[in-house]
């Protein structure tokens, strides 16, 4: 193994403007991240006080061991799209130690309202559960939920991936010994109801928590017949004459510290079964990547700088590097954690293809979890390339990268566009887990390259039809377009749309793989069957 060198003087100018630049996007991040945390408004709040109730947040808190992490997931999920309806859609979602164990950790957001379900809401819960699923994570759901908005039933009721999926893959992990946990802090309806009532084991607090398939409104409406919450629905009927709950809580807190007690008793843990070492810092500061990465996003970054300041000691097993060389392939540790690095260095050629499929071949045969940085902006076209086949050897990258069985993880550095967001594990392959620093970006096409195109499309189309346009009307038509693609291409659009887990600042890499790597080491080894690699 090599130690990667740096070139960069932080002393210059350049570095100096980059990184005042990229100190403005942790701000924003920050921003966006502290208004997540409030949950709903401060009336929903201190109703929640004046019931005694501790806030979710704060069972969250409660509930994971002291001073352990809490990697959260889809923080940013929904923002903007919900008046009145903070960043997170109403639902908090993470992994988190609990009596040494780690588990996922669900808890409904009452404060914002009423914990009911809108379709992000129900797309953060099934992704949360997924991410369980594949992890073997023991799911522990904080409940407290009006079910289902009603307004958004085509959105939240007939498919796959939305509210039914909560039930299914309750049932189904609970079949393959995932065990599934519930407390139950406050009136939980309809869909509400079945969350807990699908779970292994149930806690239910008393004269707060209730579980009801219809609330006292919904019966007298239906049956005329006059019943209060806790005759119908409430913790001590439910324990000790229905049976649906197991455990009768007094408060939140003691809700929990029962919680704590199911989960200390489930049996031992999955052990870490890869070796680890000794975690080293990288030879160069990991905040210096802000004024490595240029302010003009149209400017490519030197992503060897970038890896010199994630990876132990600077370390880093480089495999071919005279060969496909704007493709960096390589083996090296995060936090002690063994990773096998595929990172861009510009535009993807047929030999960086192939050395990709060949070095993600190794990382299957040698058990090595696999990190795609991605950064971008496609792959190489034009005649030359085509009669070379790169559609061939691009496919092969990508069929080795689909069926790699190896953890897998995707974090998008810079920009990432069009197949190159594919084929570096993108969404729809199925990463681990996706993750985008702030101000990172992905599109079918950079804003640049999409005015040209659609440009060019309509000045052929002007052509045919003998007509032409004013420069005025000209900017007119490309402007939209170049906002549009900004817009869209944004880390926050990923982030808001939960096609992506979580945004980063880049200083959190190395601790955030370091957990998403300890949670992968847990699961068995599997074998890896390659597709069809075109000859």
């Amino acid at each position: 193994m090599t130690h990667l060198l740096s070139n960069i003087s932080t002393a210059e100018e350049e570095f100096r403007l980059n990184r005042a630049a990229y100190e403005e996007r942790i701000a924003d991040l920050h921003r966006r991240r502290a208004a997540a945390v409030i949950g709903g408004p401060e009336r929903a709040r201190r109703l929640h006080r004046e019931r005694k109730q501790m806030l979710p947040r704060e069972r969250v808190a409660a509930l994971i061991d002291p001073g352990s992490p809490f990697l959260e997931f889809g923080q940013l999920a929904g923002e903007g799209f919900y008046d009145d309806v903070p960043p997170g859609g109403g639902i908090i979602t993470g992994v988190g130690l609990v009596a040494g164990r780690p588990c996922m950790i669900i808890a409904n957001d009452a404060t914002v309202k009423g914990g009911t379900y809108f379709r992000i809401t129900a797309k953060k819960h099934v992704r949360a559960q997924m991410y369980a699923w594949q992890h073997r994570l023991a799911c522990i759901t904080l409940v407290q939920s009006g079910g289902a908005n009603l307004p958004e039933q085509a959105d939240i009721f007939p498919d796959d991936g939305q509210f039914g999926s909560v039930f299914y893959n309750q049932v189904r992990m609970s079949a393959e010994g995932i065990p599934q946990i519930a407390t139950v802090h406050g009136p939980s309806t309809a869909g509400g109801a079945y969350i807990p009532a699908l779970c292994d084991e149930i806690v239910i607090v008393r004269n707060q928590g209730a579980i009801f398939l219809g609330g006292p409104d919904l019966v007298y409406a239906a049956t005329r017949e006059e019943v209060d919450t806790e005759t119908l629905g409430g913790g001590d009927m439910h324990s000790r004459i229905s049976g649906v709950t197991d455990h009768l809580a007094e408060n939140d807190a003691h809700a929990i510290a029962i919680v704590r007690e199911i989960v200390r008793n489930l049996g031992a843990a999955p052990k870490q079964r890869r070796d680890i070492a000794a975690p080293k810092e990288p030879r160069y500061d990991p905040r210096e990547i802000y004024g490595i990465v240029n302010r003009d996003s149209r400017i490519p970054t030197d992503n060897r700088e970038i890896l010199a300041r994630l990876v132990d000691d600077s370390y880093f097993q480089e495999f071919k590097p005279l060969y496909g060389d704007s493709l960096i392939c390589g083996v090296a540790r995060l936090k002690g954690y063994e990773v096998g690095i595929l990172a861009n260095n510009g535009v993807i050629f047929s030999e960086c293809a192939l050395k990709g499929a060949h070095f993600i071949e190794l990382c299957c045969q040698r058990d090595i979890p696999l990190l795609f940085l991605a950064d971008v902006s496609g792959f190489m076209v034009g005649k030359t390339v085509e009669q070379q086949g790169i559609s061939k050897h691009g496919a092969k990258f990508i069929t080795a990268m689909a069926s790699a069985n190896v953890p897998r993880f995707t974090i998008i550095t810079g920009g990432c566009y069009a197949a190159a967001y594919l084929a570096m594990c993108g969404r729809p392959f199925k990463p681990n887990a996706m993750l985008m620093w702030a101000g990172a970006r992905s599109a079918l096409l950079g804003p640049d390259q999409a005015v040209t195109t659609l440009t060019r499309i309509r000045e052929k189309a002007q052509k045919r039809d003998g007509t032409s346009w004013t420069d005025e009307e000209k900017s007119a038509f490309q402007e939209p377009i170049r906002r549009s693609f900004e817009e869209f291409s944004s880390a926050y659009n990923y982030a808001r749309n939960l096609w992506c887990d979580m945004v980063i600042d880049p200083a959190e890499t190395r601790e955030t793989m370091a957990m998403l790597l300890d949670l992968a080491g847990r699961l068995p080894a599997q074998a890896t069957q390659f597709g069809v690699f075109r000859m």
